[in-house]
């Protein structure tokens, strides 16, 4: 891929990132258009896979094949939460009501935006991977339940420690699973760090590791910031929310997950005698 942008409209658009030329006759539309310096329809969409794009999108270099591993494995982990996510249950909600498109795809980004397994939460988790690196005495007070924010913000407290999951004993297999993935494509990396520092991380927090802590590891060794840590873990949700929501307006409402749970002893049924 050359590396060979036009100046011809620098003056116009404001962008480290991207940079057009006009058409001839028609200032209004883009004749050829460079991310980061490479031609993308010259140059990227022949050469370039969309892993490799989206890298050079945030991290302004396109990746070495180590880099683009890890972030394939973090969109595959990403892609789809599945029916139990409250993001893709609100997506499946939107799409069996009759909603379009784009308004099931804001349901999912707007609830899988949240500290409780969300986007946020994982921002928050990468933060704390920026201040303590692979220091294990300076995460140990940061799993300890949070305190609460000195002055109002939007986010609503978060009772946990981030990457951490409050509501489960011991960590799920796909969680086992990512981290041993994530730690072998990176030898010396937060991941293989994070799988050697686990067991005293867990008892520190009192919680076993999330599916949030495992990203956000992943994130940390890619270069991303808390930011863009946060703005790609709502992109890369998206397919499965979409795929989730078209298949519930062909089998309906009646065919919903989970909508029929049996109880066991559901306080509001009556008891037999």
């Amino acid at each position: 891929m050359s590396n060979q942008a036009s100046e011809s409209t620098q003056d116009c658009i404001h962008s480290e990132i991207w940079d057009e030329d006009a058409q001839e006759g028609n200032p209004f539309r883009a004749d050829r258009c460079y991310c980061r310096g490479y031609d993308v329809f010259g140059d990227l969409l022949p050469n370039a896979s969309y892993i490799a794009y989206l890298f050079l999108l945030f991290r302004r270099e396109k990746p070495t094949p180590q880099q683009a591993s890890i972030m394939e494995a973090l969109m595959i982990a990403l892609a789809n939460p599945g029916p139990r996510d409250p993001s893709v249950h609100a997506a499946m909600c939107a799409g069996v009501g009759g909603s379009p498109a784009a308004a099931a795809l804001v349901a999912a980004l707007s609830v899988g935006a949240g500290s409780y397994g969300g986007a946020r939460e994982i921002r928050l988790a990468l933060e704390r991977w920026a201040a303590c690196g692979k220091d294990i005495e300076a995460w140990r007070p940061t799993v300890l339940p949070p305190a609460k924010p000195e002055r109002s913000v939007v986010w609503p407290d978060i009772e946990h420690a981030p990457g951490f999951d409050p509501y489960a004993s011991v960590s799920s297999t796909m969680v086992n699973q990512l981290l041993h993935r994530l730690a072998s494509l990176q030898p010396g990396g937060c991941a293989e760090w994070l799988l050697e520092s686990r067991q005293a991380l867990e008892a520190a927090a009192g919680l076993p590791l999330s599916i949030c802590g495992v990203v956000a590891a992943g994130f940390t060794d890619l270069g991303f910031s808390p930011a863009e840590g946060e703005m790609l873990a709502l992109l890369f949700r998206l397919p499965g929310a979409a795929a989730h929501a078209i298949e519930q307006v062909d089998v309906g409402f009646r065919k919903f997950p989970f909508f029929a749970i049996d109880v066991e002893n559901d306080p509001l049924k009556p008891r037999k005698t």
